[in-house]
């Protein structure tokens, strides 16, 4: 592909995650458009190509990915389906974008890396994160030395149970192994592990302690965790997915020799930097669609315009920290 190939993106999943903060970037960027959806329910494929002005919808994934109009394919199902539907579009020529996690354990990684090498097609995955100027600026003060030497990471997450976890007829996929590879833990602590192997590089030891403290699903709500970065800095993370609303925290802690960094991964709080200068609060915006620094970086890759580093082989490392902290492997 290159500059004056428009690239036609066909969706797999129509959920949530691709109202705003993914689906509207991809006709935002330059050279880049919707071409299809699809979804197994037939009212809601018809439903949001409709209303958002996409000219095919489909209740099957393979006639997507054949629709030979369709040159490139995001994935937003969840993750147990994600390996299926990647594969089936690498093999089919056409690059993938795939939601976070990339898959529901790290085998499966393993296997989305194989056809990619294979077939030399591209598989992308949604860590936007890196992406944004938010986090950015925390990777900018670490470099900078503004903390000094790092001597030690925290992770600190807590939040009351929602409203659908006491329903337990219809329980949400997220706390289900089999769709999710795991409870919350697997849904939301990709983005904070992503990041800080972003800063820090790839984890190299890891272990934790699961335990489910409140039985209104069968997945772990409560993990500790203590790992390890190739200089040996350690690590640790504490996440509490049943918390009483005054614990409600979201929150990591880089400490150096020179002060400290305190920042927040899904609630965009000021970063807070601490140095001998005293408590500096840094309020810096993200994008209204926070996915589109990263999708404007693939569509890029995809025109040979630029390199897009978030594949699925930096994403993989991700999966295999979990695992480990889970005891998958």
């Amino acid at each position: 592909m290159d500059a004056e190939i428009i690239i036609k993106w066909g969706f797999i999943g129509c959920g949530e995650v691709t109202e705003k903060k993914s689906g509207p970037a991809f006709s935002l960027v330059p050279g880049s458009k919707i071409e299809a959806v699809m979804s197994r329910n037939k009212e809601k494929a018809r439903s949001y190509a409709e209303r958002h002005g996409i000219p095919k919808w489909y209740t099957d994934a393979q006639e997507l990915v054949d629709d030979p109009d369709v040159n490139a394919v995001y994935i937003a199902t969840p993750p147990s389906s994600h390996a299926t539907f990647a594969i089936m579009a690498m093999k089919a020529g056409k690059p993938v974008y795939v939601e976070k996690p990339l898959a529901v354990s790290y085998e499966e990684c393993c296997r989305i890396n194989r056809v990619s090498q294979q077939t030399g097609v591209p598989c992308f995955v949604a860590y936007y994160r890196r992406y944004l100027p938010y986090f950015a600026k925390v990777k900018e003060l670490i470099r900078s030395g503004a903390i000094g030497r790092v001597l030690n990471v925290q992770i600190r997450f807590a939040v009351p149970p929602r409203d659908l976890d006491y329903n337990s007829r219809e329980l949400p996929w997220r706390v289900q192994r089999d769709i999710a590879g795991g409870g919350y833990f697997y849904d939301l602590a990709p983005h904070q592990l992503d990041l800080l192997q972003e800063f820090f590089g790839p984890i190299i030891k890891a272990q934790g302690y699961c335990s489910n403290r409140e039985g209104l699903y069968a997945t772990e709500d409560n993990v500790s965790a203590c790992f390890q970065f190739p200089d040996g800095t350690p690590g640790s993370g504490s996440w509490c997915f049943v918390a009483h609303e005054s614990a409600k925290t979201d929150r990591i802690e880089i400490i150096g020799d020179k002060g400290q960094i305190c920042f927040s991964v899904f609630t965009y709080d000021p970063i807070a930097l601490h140095t001998e200068r005293g408590r500096e609060e840094l309020v810096i915006p993200n994008p209204d669609h926070v996915q589109l620094p990263l999708i404007h970086n693939i569509v890029e890759h995809l025109q040979k315009q630029a390199i897009c580093t978030c594949d699925s082989v930096s994403a993989t490392p991700v999966n295999w920290v979990m695992d480990q902290i889970l005891g998958k492997l």
